[in-house]
């Protein structure tokens, strides 16, 4: 049985939408008066924002679904132990809740108005529901797999252009080793833009913001997994740079790469990048 026909998923999502809008909540109050920017790394900034609103949305789901397990940005994969029948604790967590509690963490820190809240579910190993959500434009894109996308509780489609040289792209390419490919891709289509939140970006492929998303790498399941089924249930052809299938629960962190694109132009669209 499909996953789409085994359940509808719909208190999943309630749940996953009311965590989004809280968390996000706790971020406009906080944005441009951050009490504390801690660094990771040069190219890694996280505030005490990003860490309360990932505890907040753990702490909302695992109140509603306590056997669940989960793989958050900042506090990283948990399973939780799934009872027996006879009430010993055997296996792991068939399902699992993916979290970026603020992708677009450099321009929030920045004041830069770009970024979001991504909140995914995965059942029987593939993306199930997924929320994004935008708290500057308090706007919320929302998918279950086989039921479609959604703009604010209103269905979405990606509206395919005939011509690939009317294709507004979301390109984020790396300078070593891109240049042939990268400049043989913006030949082809009208424009690339670059937002710094790679969720939110894949999210408007799924209505057409954007009219194709590539990423060479650096992705993780995060950044990924509510963004890709949007863009996917919108309509739009998503994949791995090679056209593999796009999502896998067992990628390494940052190791992720994903053309979205009209199914029309998907595979000229890869050809370009080969």
């Amino acid at each position: 049985m499909p996953l789409a026909q085994s359940t509808s998923f719909e208190r999943e999502l309630a749940v996953a939408i009311d965590a989004a809008r809280a968390a996000g909540s706790l971020q406009m109050e906080r944005y441009e008066r951050l009490e504390r920017i801690v660094h990771k790394t040069a190219y890694d900034v996280v505030t005490e924002v990003d860490e309360m609103s990932e505890q907040l949305i753990i702490g909302a789901i695992r109140d509603q679904f306590p056997d669940d397990g989960f793989l958050a940005e900042e506090s990283g994969r948990t399973h939780v132990r799934l009872p027996t029948s006879k009430g010993s604790a055997s296996g792991v967590a068939q399902r699992m809740w993916i979290i970026d509690p603020l992708d677009g963490t450099v321009n929030y820190a920045n004041g830069i108005p770009v970024f979001c809240v991504s909140i995914g579910l995965v059942a029987e190993g593939q993306p199930a529901a997924g929320v994004i959500y935008d708290p500057v434009r308090n706007e919320l894109f929302s998918a279950v797999a086989g039921g479609g996308a959604q703009l604010d509780g209103m269905p979405i489609r990606h509206p395919a252009k005939e011509k690939m040289s009317d294709m507004v792209l979301s390109l984020a390419l790396p300078r070593r080793g891109w240049s042939r490919r990268e400049q043989e891709v913006r030949k082809r289509i009208r424009v690339a833009r670059a937002m710094g939140s790679a969720a939110l970006a894949l999210a408007y492929v799924g209505n057409g913001r954007f009219d194709g998303f590539v990423q060479s790498g650096g992705l993780s399941l995060w950044d990924v997994t509510a963004a890709g089924l949007i863009a996917t249930e919108g309509g739009a052809a998503v994949s791995t740079l090679s056209g593999e299938p796009w999502f896998d629960l067992a990628r390494p962190d940052k190791s992720i790469g994903l053309v979205a694109a009209p199914p029309d132009h998907h595979q000229a669209l890869l050809e370009l990048l080969a």
